[in-house]
């Protein structure tokens, strides 16, 4: 039995050693196509404030290039680890915001058909953005740069 354990508290071990990779591919893959999803209603705010009046967003040019800036700005900050709480915050104001105006089914069907919530667009950001808020960004990043050095690597970045 006490193999077992002592097996199993290297299993532990091994796996927790590799969580700022995880937490690296989360950042990098999830901030690049945030980024290029704003970068893309930067290019085409005539047809975001459409869409988002459509939706009966309120003010929908104001908020197109709120969120445009949102996730073309905090895509690149989010897969720096510059921010990225913050940024992860934002993120997840903005698909919950997404959820409910443009895919309101799938959002009300979390415990009735979560098959339907989990396949919206954007459930995998909001879960990105969850990691990052909940875990931090990882010791390859930014903030765990600018925690080191202005806080002796004292704090989780």
């Amino acid at each position: 039995m006490a193999t077992l354990e002592q097996l199993y508290r290297r299993l532990i071990s091994a796996a927790s050693s590799l969580d700022f990779l995880f937490l690296l591919a989360v950042r990098l893959y999830w901030g690049v196509q945030m980024h290029v999803t704003g970068t893309g209603k930067l290019h085409n705010l005539e047809r975001v404030t459409n869409f988002f009046t459509s939706l009966g967003i309120p003010a929908p040019g104001v908020n197109a290039v709120v969120i445009a800036i949102i996730e073309c700005i905090g895509g690149l900050f989010f897969t720096i680890g510059l921010g990225a709480r913050l940024v992860a915050l934002l993120f997840i104001g903005d698909m919950i915001v997404a959820y409910i105006a443009a895919d309101r089914e799938a959002f009300f069907s979390f415990f009735s058909d979560t098959d339907k919530f989990y396949m919206a667009t954007p459930f995998p950001f909001l879960m990105a953005a969850l990691i990052v808020l909940i875990f931090g960004p990882g010791k390859i990043s930014i903030d765990a740069l600018l925690a080191k050095r202005f806080f002796g690597g004292s704090r989780r970045a």
